[in-house]
């Protein structure tokens, strides 16, 4: 009698290597969490010391001259967004840390790895992993790739309106083996697979296109999610050099 051998998950990134070399993500995988709704008084103090932290570092300048948020930029530009409209997620979060509007509360885990974000200015992302099907790959757009955008309306009072919004051809994405868990690379997350209260695994991204101390973030972010949503933390990286990687802490 034969058994199936499960394998482990993999992240690939082997499409964008050649035209993005400079690429590298680290992908931690964080079981046995303990999500808080609300925001610890601890984590809420560090967050406005790093917001500002961010005032103070990034004072008087443009924010296409902070490196990592040029780098994206740049990246942006090199698959076809050229909209102002659409910035990675890190540069949003240096915008509101510059303009003293405060970090929005969603929960432990988020809230601690938008902190790590804005201090290391990487691109931070994390998905419900048991919402998470099959491999992960950060690639180029494909026919019937499907993504559900959670955007806010205001003349509904702020609630959040669910809407198919397909990627783009030729638009950078981040996927799993069914659909677009991010578009344009690190702009937005699809609505699926968020991480919530209820997570008890997700997986993380870190994204650095050649600028910053991915090291560095690394240890911050697994810190500060054993400080404030428990667990433990498994980190795998893939580059150039390593396209494709199976992704330690699964099975």
């Amino acid at each position: 009698m034969r058994f199936a051998l499960k394998r482990r998950m993999r992240i690939d990134i082997s499409e964008l290597s050649p035209a993005f070399p400079d690429f590298r993500v680290a992908v931690l995988v964080a079981e046995d969490l303990r999500i808080m709704d609300d925001r610890p008084a601890a984590l809420a103090s560090l967050i406005a010391s790093r917001e500002a932290d961010a005032r103070s570092r990034w004072a008087g300048q443009e924010l296409g001259e902070i490196p990592g948020i040029l780098a994206w930029r740049l990246a942006y530009k090199a698959f076809g967004i050229k909209k102002t409209s659409y910035r990675c997620s890190v540069e949003r979060l240096v915008k509101n840390a510059l303009a003293e509007r405060p970090q929005p509360q969603i929960n432990s885990f988020v809230d601690a790895y938008n902190a790590v974000s804005l201090t290391h200015v990487f691109p931070i992302g994390a998905d419900d992993l048991d919402l998470v099907s099959g491999d992960l790959a950060f690639r180029y757009s494909r026919d019937g790739d499907s993504f559900v955008d959670m955007a806010s309306n205001d003349e509904a009072g702020g609630e959040a309106i669910l809407t198919e919004d397909p990627p783009k051809p030729g638009e950078v994405v981040y996927a799993d083996a069914n659909h677009v868990l991010c578009r344009r690379w690190n702009w937005r997350q699809d609505a699926r697979t968020l991480v919530s209260k209820a997570t008890r695994r997700a997986v993380l991204t870190i994204q650095s296109n050649g600028i910053g101390d991915l090291d560095a973030a690394i240890v911050d972010v697994s810190d500060l999610i054993t400080r404030f949503s428990g667990g433990r933390v498994h980190v795998t990286i893939a580059d150039a050099t390593r396209p494709i990687v199976a992704l330690a802490g699964t099975v």
